[in-house]
């Protein structure tokens, strides 16, 4: 029986904690081609370079395991790795580990999440994945038995075309899995300006998260806060098909 062929990016850089807990977590599972970036890509949506060339060299390989470095962006790193290293599709692509959120409205400016829809376009079962935890030296491993079921389950049941999985864990003990949406929302007062040594103004992104619905069980957010690992189906198609008639009463 063929083993699992399983693509694995990330948007941290491919020396990130993230992604290497995610290579020891999956590689029992099947065969791993690892393609992510060199560096932090953080913020990236769905870049793609355009402007500089694109470079990537092989790190490391030996059996089961192939891992490549690339100088682009993660939504790069999946169509570069699909024109270059895989002969064959690949039965499932996972982007992660991420240092940190992409619940709610962080899912449009993730490159971790983006690397997934780019896999999704491609008709590959894709999933984001992520931890509630900034910091570069996180604890991974009580993820461990979650992600393992979730990417087994979408291995055995397919997505369907267009829709990828976002996946975001607490940085707590964890309770369980649980279904959601994504959160409404938006981030407030983003940006600290300051003044540099020439008296001229400049900004560090700052800001926080503000939940439009707190209380609701059914999203994200709630999950996130009350210790559980929220799945949210997400998809490519961003057509408000509800809002279709009433915009043809516009009479444009």
């Amino acid at each position: 029986m063929t083993k699992p062929l399983i693509l694995i990016t990330n948007d941290d850089g491919i020396d990130a904690k993230g992604i290497n807990a995610l290579i020891e977590m999956i590689i029992p599972i099947g065969d791993v081609v690892v393609f992510a970036p060199d560096g932090a890509r953080s913020g990236m949506s769905n870049a793609i370079t355009t402007t500089s060339p694109l470079r990537y060299e092989l790190v490391e390989k030996h059996e089961g395991l192939a891992r490549y470095s690339c100088n682009g962006t993660p939504t790069d790193c999946v169509k570069l790795a699909l024109h270059e290293v895989f002969t064959r599709r690949p039965d499932i692509l996972l982007s992660g580990i991420n240092h940190g959120s992409n619940a709610a409205v962080n899912v449009i400016y993730s490159g971790t999440v983006g690397a997934a829809f780019e896999g999704c376009a491609n008709n590959i079962p894709s999933i984001g994945l992520s931890l509630d935890n900034y910091n570069q030296d996180a604890d991974f491993q009580n993820l461990k038995p979650y992600f393992v079921k979730i990417v087994n389950a979408a291995l055995r049941e397919g997505l369907p075309n267009g829709v990828c999985l976002n996946v975001n864990a607490p940085n707590t003990a964890i309770n369980g899995i649980r279904i959601c949406r994504q959160t409404r929302g938006y981030w407030a007062e983003e940006f600290d300006k300051r003044i540099d040594p020439n008296g001229r103004n400049y900004f560090w992104m700052t800001g926080y998260f503000k939940n439009a619905e707190p209380a609701v069980e059914q999203t994200d957010e709630w999950a996130l806060d009350n210790g559980y690992i929220a799945v949210v189906p997400a998809k490519i198609d961003m057509t408000d098909y509800n809002f279709i008639k009433e915009l043809e009463m516009w009479k444009l």
